[in-house]
């Protein structure tokens, strides 16, 4: 086996240590940040705040009871979103509880909208994200100027708190939706087709996840089929248009052995500014079994009227989140895995056009779906040199990328030393007599 010329220093494994045990572990610990997310701090108060522009992706970090501002300059028509996606270590202990809240306040302080997002049942540390918005056209928070992201880490007390060393890291990216061009409905649709569809049947499709929101691997409808292991989350998106309607589900196949972890699968979507629309959690007992997504109503723009987020957040066409996660806790009490999950997604009704908005939308292919969308949900192609979460395009990409990490040359790793077992045997066959 010949290794790439400079990298022989990086590639020196612990004693005892296997190549695939050593590449899993660095597999497991990836968040795929957006490429050229820039680097910023976040400040204790608001007085010397980065600032944050929409359209853009940064990278931060928060620690134990940590509480960070950001800056953002608004203009007055403009709605304002601003999706934290906060990233622990993978060996983390977190409880149910613990996680991060985030708010935009204006500048004398006063809250213009909040949201949280926790761990939950599952015990598994993964990726949370977690959705603050200024709404124009609302009573709070009207008017251009100065306001503040303010990221908050909650932390349970006692047993089962993350360890004060650990920080977690921050994905943040702001986006800003112009007005209508034209006044249209000012309260939710009424009506709409509630029921649970039946379960698309077929055979399945083989498709890995990314590893992050902006190496998320395209879906359209269809049965698809993956394999995790205990600990790992994996992103998918799917084009959904004005008008049309998500339904997903996610069966996880049996195991051997005997009882029970809650929360062991876990099916969330996320709509085009990664604010929460739904999840299921599937409490599992090694016996095959569905996690179903509730209903949601069509795509309309008139369904930020509503209350529930199930249909305010399902408010604009563009590429939906579906992120799947296997909680730790599962290698336990059923093993290591990895572990066979079948992804089902429906996209039903009739698609329209949405609204003329009287402005450009940051960034600006937010809020509709492009026939290369529709295309790459077909094929499978993120459209990008990103590395879309499956195996088999690790090694391409350590040969294309100039600096190379420790995980990276791990993983890089394991591709040679499985090319040069499988090359052995496949030399040993041909040398046996047949008969």
């Amino acid at each position: 086996m010949v290794l790439l010329p400079g990298l022989c220093a990086l590639l020196v494994l612990p004693v005892g240590a296997s190549p695939a045990a050593a590449a899993e572990d660095a597999r497991l610990q990836a968040y795929a940040f957006a490429p050229g997310a820039r680097a910023v701090s976040g400040t204790t108060g608001t007085a010397t705040a980065e600032r944050l522009d929409p359209g853009r992706d940064y990278r931060s970090s928060l620690p134990r009871n940590g509480k960070l501002f950001y800056r953002l300059e608004l203009g007055s028509a403009d709605t304002a979103y601003v999706p934290v996606t906060a990233v622990p270590p993978a060996n983390a202990t977190v409880s149910a509880t613990d996680g991060i809240r985030v708010s935009v306040q204006d500048a004398h302080g006063t809250p213009c909208a909040y949201a949280s997002a926790h761990f939950g049942a599952g015990l598994s540390p993964r990726p949370i994200t977690a959705l603050a918005q200024r709404e124009a056209g609302k009573s709070l928070c009207q008017g251009g100027g100065t306001y503040y992201v303010l990221v908050q880490r909650l932390d349970a007390g006692g047993f089962g708190a993350s360890a004060p060393a650990q920080r977690w890291d921050l994905e943040i990216a702001p986006a800003t939706e112009p007005r209508p061009a034209r006044a249209g409905a000012t309260s939710a649709p009424q009506t709409w087709d509630s029921a649970t569809p039946e379960p698309l049947g077929g055979e399945p499709s083989e498709r890995a996840g990314g590893t992050g929101f902006a190496s998320a691997r395209p879906l359209g409808q269809g049965v698809w089929r993956t394999a995790l292991v205990p600990g790992e989350t994996r992103f998918y998106k799917v084009p959904v248009d004005w008008g049309r309607q998500l339904n997903a589900s996610a069966e996880l196949d049996g195991a051997a052995g005997h009882g029970y972890v809650g929360g062991a699968l876990n099916l969330s979507v996320y709509n085009p500014v990664r604010g929460y629309v739904e999840d299921t959690a599937l409490g599992y007992t090694g016996i095959r079994k569905p996690a179903v997504l509730a209903p949601l109503p069509p795509v309309e723009y008139a369904n930020r009227y509503a209350a529930p987020a199930g249909v305010t957040s399902v408010r604009f066409a563009g590429d939906y989140y579906l992120v799947l996660h296997l909680s730790e806790q599962l290698s336990g009490t059923f093993g290591g895995g990895p572990y066979g999950v079948t992804l089902r997604v429906r996209v039903a009704g009739r698609a329209h056009a949405g609204p003329e908005y009287a402005g450009r939308p940051v960034p600006g292919d937010a809020f509709r779906v492009t026939e290369l969308a529709h295309e790459a949900a077909l094929s499978g192609s993120t459209g990008n040199s990103q590395n879309a979460g499956g195996r088999d395009d690790v090694g391409m990409e350590l040969v294309a990328v100039g600096g190379i990490g420790l995980g990276t040359a791990l993983s890089l790793v394991l591709v040679l030393w499985t090319v040069s077992a499988r090359r052995a045997q496949t030399r040993a066959n041909a040398q046996k007599p047949t008969a």
